[in-house]
C-alpha cells in the first residue's frame, strides 16, 4: 500500500486532523494510535461509527491500542460506581471487539489495556503530580468542558481527568490520539503539557459527533435519538422510520450520517454497493457505489426520504446484528455491568 492510500484510510471521515503535516510524516513508519473509552453507559451506534475507523487504521498498518479507561469513568462524577468498573470494562471490551469484527477487521489485532494497568504505577503517579503542579484549575476545566460533567463545585476527580487522559497518551507510547471532536480540548492540552514533561506531542484525529435521529445532537438520555447495539430489527426499523429526515435536507440528518460514517465504509470494505428497492413508478431500483452520489440525489430530491429510510434500516440492522447476537449469547455481561436495568 502506497503512502497516499495509507493517509487516505487514516484521515477519511474525520472532523479534523491536527496536524496534517505531522500525520503525513508519521506514515514513514508504522505509528501507534490509541483511543480511550470510559466504561459508563451502554454503547450505541454513535460509538460504532467511531470504532469502525479502527478497521481503517489496521488496514493502513497502524498499531492500534484501545484503553478501557475504568478509573476515568469513576473520577468523572462517579458516572460508574467503583464496584461496577470491572463488569463495565468487560462489557466495553466485548462490545468494541464486536464492533471491530462487524466492521470487517480482526479484533485480535488490537491491544486492549485497562486503565488501572498503567495508571497506578509510581512513574505515572509522579508525572501526574508534576503536571498537576503547573496546570491551573481553569485550564483543566476548559479542556474537559465537553467531556467531564461540569458543576459550580467540581470534584477533584473531574479536575484531574484531563491530565490523566493527556498522560495516557505518553504511558501508552502513542503517536496518535484518536477520539470524538468533543475530546479536542483535552488533546490540545496534551499537545501543550506533554512536551513540557519530556514527552512528544501527539498527532490528533477527531471523529465527528453524529446528529440524533430526532434532530440535533445525539443524546443517550433521549428515547429514539439513536440506535442501541442490542436493538432488534423491529426497533431499528421503527426508529429509522420515525427519524428526522426532511426531503432534500442533509444538515442534522442522522440517517444520512449513519450511512456516510458507518454503512458506506463497511460496504466499501466488502466491495458492495448500497441498494434501494422501489416501485418502477417512483424510479425503480437504484444502487450507489459511494455516499457522495446518494447525498447528491437526496439533495435534488431524486431520492425520497421514505425510500432512503427503508434501505437504511435494513443495512443498519444488518450491521449491528453480529453485535446484538454476541450479547444474546452472553447476557451475563450486560446484567453484571448494568444490574439496575437487566436484573
Amino acid at each position: 500500500m502506497d503512502r497516499e492510500e495509507r493517509y487516505r484510510l487514516v484521515a477519511r471521515n474525520t472532523a479534523e486532523v491536527v496536524t496534517e503535516e505531522e500525520l503525513d510524516s508519521l506514515l514513514d513508519r508504522d505509528p501507534t494510535i490509541y483511543i480511550g473509552y470510559a466504561p459508563t453507559g451502554e454503547m450505541h451506534i454513535g460509538h460504532f461509527t467511531t470504532i469502525r475507523k479502527l478497521a481503517d487504521f489496521l488496514q493502513a498498518g497502524l498499531e492500534v491500542k484501545v484503553l478501557i479507561a475504568d478509573l476515568h469513568a469513576h473520577l468523572d462524577d462517579e458516572k460508574s460506581p467503583f464496584d461496577l468498573l470491572d463488569a463495565r470494562s468487560a462489557y466495553y471490551r466485548e462490545a468494541i471487539a464486536g464492533m471491530v469484527g462487524a466492521a470487517g477487521a480482526e479484533p485480535g489485532e488490537i491491544e486492549f489495556i485497562q486503565g488501572r494497568e498503567i495508571e497506578l504505577s509510581a512513574e505515572y503517579s509522579l508525572d501526574l503530580l508534576r503536571m498537576a503542579a503547573d496546570t491551573t484549575i481553569a485550564r483543566t476545566r476548559r479542556a474537559g468542558s465537553e467531556v467531564v460533567r461540569q458543576s459550580e463545585n467540581p470534584t477533584l476527580g473531574g479536575l484531574l481527568y484531563p491530565l490523566l487522559q493527556s498522560l495516557d497518551v505518553a504511558a501508552l507510547e502513542a503517536d496518535i490520539a484518536y477520539g470524538g471532536i468533543d475530546q479536542r480540548g483535552i488533546y490540545m492540552l496534551s499537545r501543550e503539557v506533554l512536551p513540557e514533561h519530556g514527552y512528544n506531542a501527539p498527532v490528533c484525529l477527531f471523529a465527528p459527533l453524529l446528529s440524533g435521529l430526532t434532530g440535533g445532537k445525539m443524546s443517550a438520555s433521549e428515547a429514539g435519538s439513536g440506535i442501541d447495539l442490542t436493538d432488534d430489527s423491529e426497533a431499528v426499523e421503527e426508529k429509522i422510520a420515525g427519524a428526522y429526515c426532511p426531503q432534500g435536507e442533509v444538515t442534522n440528518n442522522g440517517v444520512l450520517e449513519y450511512l456516510q460514517y458507518l454503512i458506506f465504509p463497511i460496504l466499501e470494505e466488502r466491495g458492495e454497493p448500497f441498494a434501494i428497492s422501489r416501485p418502477e413508478e417512483y424510479g425503480g431500483d437504484v444502487t450507489y457505489e459511494d455516499y457522495a452520489a446518494l447525498e447528491a440525489d437526496f439533495r435534488t430530491e431524486e431520492l425520497h426520504p421514505q425510500d432512503l429510510k427503508a434501505a437504511a434500516a435494513t443495512y443498519i440492522d444488518e450491521a449491528i446484528a453480529p453485535i446484538r447476537n454476541r450479547f444474546a449469547d452472553r447476557p451475563d455481561l450486560l446484567a453484571e455491568a448494568y444490574p439496575e436495568k437487566y436484573d
